[in-house]
């Protein structure tokens, strides 16, 4: 038993020789939502009573453009280095700038927004932690939407497995784009929808408690800990289901690429919550008035 995966075109419109693809939708999507949903947390007072608010709504607006470039530079350059193989960089070096033809890594995208905020609080003189613990709240949105457009594109599929709800990754417009089925005609885990449900909504659920409910903005590097923590334990566990990318070596314990790169998270991620939680906090700010408050 098995559940046919949707025939869904990975592109939404032709506008004369340009294409529209779902996958860019979710990226400029998920970068706008992002900056929105930020922009949100930083008018909101109330999030900030014992230090502050991180920065200004108006520099949001800049770092914003910093993060984009960090996300596809860092993305498509960890995608090269960590995941394609070698021989096949050399054979065509230009496929590493060929973006369009799809290859992002999440954790090559938090390399280069993590240089993107190094960069931006340097030269603005703030704080980098506290920049941090902002894009960190905001960051599941984007994944979320992410995760589902690899899902309309048919790729990072799961494992072949018997679970009722294993889908079979190969419909029309695979074979008519491609030719033929990468994934085989097996039934596979829909790794890319597990990722949507936690990495994105379960992720960003854990994040809004973080920043509204314990008010952990105060502490400096906690959002961003807990943020990385759970991230990195969830693509560990994930990992389990999801086919390895093609290419890739046989790790020993049968770990994967996805594993040994989140492992190191998990562990900034503890080491910055205790952190965090050690610090003394300053005393308590003035109530914001409710106007000043935010809804985000």
């Amino acid at each position: 038993m098995s559940v046919p995966f949707p025939n869904i075109d990975p592109i939404l419109v032709h506008l004369g020789p340009f294409a529209i693809r779902w996958y860019a939708l979710a990226y400029v999507g998920g970068i706008l939502l992002g900056w929105r949903y930020a922009t949100g947390l930083l008018k909101n007072g109330a999030l900030w009573l014992r230090r502050g608010a991180p920065f200004t709504p108006e520099q949001m607006d800049d770092l914003i453009l910093w993060i984009a470039l960090g996300i596809i530079g860092g993305g498509r350059l960890g995608h090269v280095l960590f995941y394609t193989p070698w021989s096949r960089t050399l054979a065509d070096p230009l496929s590493a700038l060929r973006v369009w033809e799809g290859g992002m890594s999440f954790h090559g995208g938090v390399i280069g927004v993590s240089i993107a905020m190094i960069l931006f609080a340097w030269k603005n003189k703030l704080d980098l932690l506290r920049i941090a613990d902002v894009i960190s709240a905001a960051y599941p949105i984007g994944h979320f939407l992410g995760r589902v457009a690899n899902f309309i594109n048919g790729e990072l599929w799961g494992r072949v497995t018997d679970v009722p709800w294993g889908i079979v990754f190969c419909n029309d417009q695979i074979v008519k784009t491609l030719g033929y089925c990468p994934a085989g005609t097996l039934p596979r885990h829909p790794s890319q929808i597990y990722e949507a449900v936690f990495e994105g909504l379960v992720l960003f659920a854990i994040l809004r408690w973080a920043t509204h409910g314990a008010k952990l903005g105060n502490r400096r590097g906690v959002i961003t800990g807990v943020f990385i923590l759970f991230y990195g334990l969830f693509r560990i566990a994930i990992e389990n289901v999801r086919e390895p990318d093609q290419g890739m070596a046989n790790f020993p314990l049968g770990l994967t690429m996805g594993m040994i790169l989140s492992i190191p998270m998990v562990l900034g991620g503890l080491f910055l919550i205790w952190r965090g939680m050690r610090e003394p906090l300053p005393e308590p700010l003035a109530a914001p008035s409710p106007a000043a408050a935010g809804p985000a």
